[in-house]
């Protein structure tokens, strides 16, 4: 039997929530069904969480912040229950290898990196109990012998996450959040809850208190209530900028603070020094993981005019010889997309970009030899119009396009000309042209000759790519109230310092 033949989920109580540090009976018999995106079959099914279920969940972290032990306990103790979670979330790597690829289309040999990575992180935000500066002196200027800048929990946290690799982002909203004293409300996806029941179970076995962290199933419009509860003091989300501007603007209304991840397309621009074939390699090898469904993904490829045709024909060939299929295979490079709805996304972008006049210089459609499972081919669009929709709209999809420029002052200009800037990266054997031209580029990020994210520092967007940062240090700022100390007096533990 194959991996992909065990067809169980290796999950228990996925009939309940994870609310109050118990598995809680849901308010209605209303269920999700999680449908397997390679075979299209019900893979596994979940409680579906109603109003009553959203609001439970919330009052236990209200609870737990405004009268549990959390936010009280030192910071070097609260790192002692986030480094528990880590070591659940490794003894669930199995688990997570058979739930991902089902889910989203991951490809099953990564899924030990992901999992591992997302224990990394909960390790990362454990060690900066100790390294942090959680409070720091500060010279008052306007009276008072002694000032403290104090940073505290932001407090009540709905962190909502998206179906594309849920357990990474679980951890960049839940680590910080819990390290820095606030407690959470965790709004998984209906299209890939799994991972949020896999950090339950180990937020479980590694004791942590009652309410500090709750985990339900929803879908958008009940998800809304947890934007609109004056208990939650602020929103973490990842996805849509539509959905974005919708949280943004709920948030506005009553000052609640949020950090939004949200969309991309983000722009590779190849200078005229770079090796073509390398560069054709690097964005058709990046644009596999996940098969595009990936918001930093390098989807548009700014190139000189003059070297247009060259790096298509090179694009081309790399990534039509794409192997795509089932995500269990190791020789697979690109598995299936999401679900149908997914999938009829794409490829209605896919007929809007030939109705727009590009030229379709490879995919387009479904392998032939997949007749089951939410498989599109890699494609690749030339002569591509920057004003376009296919190159202004993300696609989430293994879609990229090709816009010739005049010159690299020009290329530039188009790389900017979008509403987004999530991500980037610049194609040059020269590094000091690399970083002069990245400092032109508005965007979150920029790599160099190859697709490159990195939440080891920080990661998030320009412009409506989103609000804040996610990973590092500067991920945790977010999670963190600053107030203003000023004392008469030195208090304990500053008697000594230099008046």
């Amino acid at each position: 039997m194959s991996l992909a033949d065990e067809i169980k989920a290796p999950l228990r109580n996925t009939d309940r929530f994870f609310i109050d540090g118990e598995w809680a009976q849901p308010s209605s018999s209303a269920m999700i069904d999680v449908i397997d995106s390679g075979t299209e079959e019900v893979y596994f099914s979940v409680a579906e969480a109603q109003a009553a279920d959203i609001s439970r969940a919330v009052e236990a972290a209200r609870h737990a912040f405004d009268d549990g032990p959390w936010p009280r306990m030192t910071h070097p103790q609260r790192a002692e229950y986030l480094r528990g979670i880590a070591a659940g979330l490794r003894e669930r790597t199995e688990a997570l290898g058979q739930i991902w690829p089902r889910e989203s289309g991951g490809l099953h040999i990564l899924a030990p990196y992901f999992g591992g990575d997302a224990a990394n992180t909960f390790d990362y935000y454990a060690g900066l109990a100790d390294t942090f500066t959680w409070e720091e002196p500060a010279q008052p200027t306007a009276g008072g012998e002694f000032g403290l800048i104090v940073r505290e929990p932001v407090g009540v946290v709905g962190a909502i996450i998206p179906w594309n690799v849920p357990i990474g982002l679980l951890a960049s909203k839940v680590a910080p959040a819990l390290i820095a004293g606030c407690t959470v409300v965790l709004k998984s996806s209906p299209e890939a809850p799994g991972e949020g029941y896999l950090v339950a179970e180990a937020a479980e076995a590694a004791g942590l208190p009652p309410g500090v962290l709750n985990v339900v199933t929803a879908d958008r419009e009940v998800s809304e209530l947890l934007v609109r509860d004056p208990r939650v003091d602020k929103i973490a989300f990842t996805g849509s900028t539509a959905a974005g501007r919708r949280i943004a603007s709920i948030c506005g209304e009553r000052i609640a603070r949020c950090t939004l991840e949200l969309g991309g397309k983000s722009a590779a621009v190849i200078l005229d020094d770079m090796d073509i074939a390398t560069a054709a390699q690097a964005i058709a090898g990046a644009e596999c993981f996940l098969s595009g469904q990936v918001c930093s993904s390098l989807t548009r490829i700014v190139i000189p005019a003059g070297r247009h045709n060259e790096f298509v024909d090179a694009l081309a060939s790399t990534f039509s010889q794409v192997r795509v299929g089932d995500p269990f295979d190791a020789q697979t490079q690109m598995g299936p997309l999401v679900a149908s709805r997914q999938r009829d996304r794409v490829q209605g972008y896919i007929a809007r970009g030939i109705a727009d006049g590009a030229t379709l210089v490879t995919g387009g459609g479904r392998p032939k030899d997949l007749d089951r499972g939410f498989y599109v081919e890699p494609t690749v669009f030339s002569n591509v119009d920057n004003s376009s929709v296919i190159a202004q709209e993300e696609i989430f999809g293994p879609v990229l396009s090709v816009v010739p420029a005049e010159d690299e002052a020009d290329a530039i200009r188009v790389a900017n000309d979008t509403i987004y800037g999530l991500n980037a990266s610049v194609f040059t054997s020269d590094v000091n042209r690399a970083r002069q031209v990245a400092g032109q580029l508005r965007s979150g990020t920029v790599g160099h000759n190859a697709f490159r994210t990195d939440f080891g520092i920080a990661f998030g967007g320009f412009k409506q790519s989103g609000i804040g940062r996610e990973g590092g240090v500067e991920g945790l700022r977010n999670y963190l109230e600053v107030k203003t100390v000023i004392l008469e007096g030195r208090p304990a533990g500053y008697e000594d310092q230099a008046r």
